[in-house]
């Protein structure tokens, strides 16, 4: 008897499998945000990388389908079954972040972003898939399916990933610089309507007295804060034109990169990316505070970081390979501008510093 036990050890419920499966991915996620390239004395083999890389993902992909489908029907797969499942899974896992690993720093740290993060997006979405079909409340068809999807979703986008660091660095400078015209364009509109609240409060203008009590218990704009003064339509102007000057910096700066930028410069591209992704942010802080009621001290500060950040991404472009003549560069004359309306703002909002 003790043989015959020792020949079928105990398995767990199919569901119980899953769950431990899940809590497993989800513990690995946080070595593969922070993970280090693995040091190895071989060369760097980009075709097989990307060969590996691709192949783990239609593994995953494959797998994802297999366990939608014995789970998205009764009888549910025997404990064994989900045994062999689960293992298959988890060595296509662990696979898909080994290969990940094998991308080396000298091949460009915005690359491994790419990867790394399509790497976190597949391991999170298995682990999702996971945990529907564990969840009685979660477990319709349509649930699956949709997260079976979101998996396949994350392993088709591998093969679209940059193959090098320079066209992940364009990739990235492409999404600045959309994210920043949709800012831009939103701000412009903003200032064309003049006042964004005003569809707001059209109804409290035909009985202000008995809507004003309703808008004080509702919590919306009462009118002074519904509206720009002569002082804040005043400020918006070089608040603008430091946008504008944002847009035009990241379109010039991801053109140089785009016809000067060298594969083996990794780390200056870097350095370029870097900086770079901190303009959008920087963009909708100053977008955000312009709104009304607009407090002019928030302004000059939100003013103030955009401008750190974009001289100094126009000053490392201007010092890296991208930029062959820097005494020839149109960029020393864009730094003028940006620092023409920061003076501008810091005129404008002196009031608000000296309070």
């Amino acid at each position: 008897m003790a043989s015959s036990a020792a020949a079928a050890p105990f398995l767990v419920p199919p569901l119980e499998q899953l769950r431990h499966l899940a809590a497993e991915l989800r513990s690995l996620l946080p070595g593969v945000r922070v993970g280090e390239a693995q040091e190895t004395a071989e060369e760097f083999n980009r075709e097989v990388f990307w060969r590996r890389l691709n192949e783990a993902a239609v593994n995953l992909s494959g797998e994802a389908t297999i366990l939608t489908t014995l789970f998205s029907r009764l009888p549910l797969p025997s404990p064994r079954e989900t045994q062999r499942i689960c293992e298959q899974i988890h060595v296509g896992i662990k696979e898909i972040i080994a290969v990940y690993y094998s991308l080396p720093k000298n091949q460009g740290i915005t690359l491994r972003k790419l990867v790394r993060n399509a790497t976190l997006d597949i391991v999170d979405g298995m682990a999702q898939l996971l945990e529907v079909l564990i969840s009685p409340s979660q477990s319709t068809e349509n649930s699956d399916l949709i997260s079976c999807n979101s998996v396949s979703v994350a392993c088709q986008q591998v093969p679209e990933i940059p193959k090098d660091n320079k066209a992940a660095a364009l990739l990235m400078l492409t999404k600045s610089v959309d994210f920043v015209k949709d800012a831009h364009e939103e701000m412009e509109q903003a200032v064309e309507e003049c006042d964004p609240y005003s569809g707001l409060l059209n109804d409290s203008e035909d009985n202000s007295d008995s809507h004003n009590d309703e808008n004080g218990v509702l919590g919306l704009p009462s009118n002074r804060d519904s509206y720009w003064s002569e002082e804040d339509q005043e400020l918006i102007t070089p608040c603008l034109a430091l946008v504008r000057a944002s847009r035009a910096s990241l379109k010039k700066i991801r053109i140089l990169v785009a016809e000067n930028g060298k594969k083996d410069q990794v780390a200056q591209l870097d350095d370029i990316v870097d900086i770079s992704d901190e303009i959008s942010p920087s963009v909708d802080d100053l977008v955000l505070s312009i709104y009304p009621p607009v407090c002019h001290l928030t302004v000059r500060i939100n003013s103030a970081k955009l401008v750190s950040v974009l001289i100094k991404a126009l000053e490392i472009t201007k010092a890296s390979h991208v930029t062959p003549q820097p005494e020839d560069s149109w960029i020393p004359l864009l730094i003028n501008a940006i620092d023409h309306c920061m003076n501008r703002v810091k005129e404008l909002t002196q009031h608000a510093a000296n309070s």
